[in-house]
């Protein structure tokens, strides 16, 4: 390693489980979500990887994201650029780059679609917008209430060529809770708040409402086009319905930076919350919460190191933390594995969420910039291959996780 710890990202498992969930998704298009780089594996990698395993859209966040995604080649307009959605949409944005660069704008506010169309005004081009229901989530989109306003005004700048509004969309809150009483009530909200917008005059593209639980769990909410995160990365949305047969993409690991003994009764790291029972060896971890380890894993979670599991001694630091050993030994620069697919005994990042009573979402965006990701593709396992990658290459850099 060239680094005190490193996150490993297979390309191609990514490809993998994209290919599975456009099988799941059942005729529906793929619309790969790689928010927030990527869900901590990096944002244009993780793009490509899930192109190449089917994915025939992009959903961001953010707009500095798909604009960074178009810049890369990948999104909106241009040679080999495919649509990409982006779902988040604050006052004073440059709306008009991301017109200009072709990329779709969701938009939940009679005063976005009014910004918006502002920004096409200046750019000279038509605005690619989704119009945005709250359905029941009581976050981003507007309420039955205020949903023939926007639908009103979406029309009106259409009827200036100012924007087309080519999607309608809402969003689950309790997808990934199979039978919860709220995944009725907002199916059949948004099932009348499309019947409204086409019955006003929206011709959309696309409609979508299923994240990556309810594209696994709900076939009756797929419509044309599912919005999958988490799981193109590999981690269960549903724990308690299984893995799906999704690989996760991350394994998280770093070089032992330092072997000591101790005697019995020795306190280890800040506060001494672990005093050795006996005498020990102990191990240097380097990688702490300024990396992304969660600071509350103190004396919980459990790496994999000199082939068994062990529990994390004391607190975890911003740049460091310490395991026992016992009477095992390790040498400095050897492997330990914090999180990764399972198949060596190691944790997954599910059994740190759970351990954390969190979600592995949390586990792997948390993963911070000065971690390197180290982008392969596994030549063990038959996946997507993930663009100009070949089986076994190697491509290292940091993201902002």
């Amino acid at each position: 390693m060239s680094s005190p710890a490193e996150a490993r990202v297979d390309l191609g498992a990514i490809g993998e489980n994209v290919a599975l969930l456009r099988d799941r998704a059942a005729g529906a298009e793929v619309m790969a979500m790689v928010k927030a780089e990527g869900y901590g594996h990096g944002l244009v990698p993780a793009a490509r990887a899930a192109l190449a395993g089917g994915a025939t859209w992009l959903g961001v966040a953010k707009l500095a994201e798909g604009l960074e995604l178009h810049e890369a080649g990948l999104a909106g307009r241009g040679p080999g650029g495919v649509r990409t959605l982006v779902c988040l949409g604050v006052p004073g944005e440059p709306y008009d780059k991301g017109v200009q660069a072709g990329l779709d704008l969701a938009a939940g506010a009679p005063w976005l679609v009014k910004e918006i169309a502002e920004a096409a005004r200046r750019a000279g081009v038509p605005a690619r917008i989704h119009l945005k229901a709250d359905t029941g989530m009581s976050r981003g989109g507007a309420t039955g209430e205020d949903w023939p306003a926007l639908v009103d005004a979406a029309l009106a700048a259409e009827a200036e060529g100012l924007l087309r509004v080519v999607g309608l969309m809402s969003h689950f809150a309790c997808a990934d809770e199979p039978g919860h009483p709220s995944i009725g009530r907002q199916l059949s909200a948004f099932q009348e708040m499309v019947e409204h917008a086409e019955k006003a005059g929206i011709r959309p593209e696309v409609r979508h409402l299923s994240n990556s639980a309810a594209t696994l769990t709900i076939p009756e909410a797929r419509f044309d086009l599912v919005r999958p995160g988490i799981a193109v990365y590999g981690l269960t949305p549903v724990p308690r319905e299984g893995t799906f047969g999704l690989r996760p993409a991350m394994t998280l690991v770093a070089g032992a930076a330092l072997l000591k003994r101790v005697p019995e009764g020795s306190g280890v790291s800040y506060g001494h919350t672990y005093v050795t029972g006996r005498g020990t060896n102990l191990a240097l971890v380097p990688a702490g919460y300024g990396d992304g380890i969660p600071r509350h894993g103190s004396n919980v979670l459990e790496v994999l190191a000199a082939g068994r599991r062990r529990r994390i001694a004391g607190r975890v630091c911003m740049d460091q933390f310490v395991i026992d050993l016992g009477d095992d030994t390790l040498a400095a620069g050897d492997e330990i594995v914090l999180f990764g697919t399972g198949e060596r005994g190691e944790p997954t990042a599910q059994e740190w969420a759970d351990a954390l009573g969190t979600i592995s979402y949390e586990i792997v965006t948390r993963i911070g910039s000065r971690v390197p990701r180290v982008y392969t593709e596994d030549p063990g396992h038959r996946g997507a291959k993930p663009g100009n990658e070949e089986p076994g290459s190697v491509e290292t850099g940091s993201v902002d996780g």
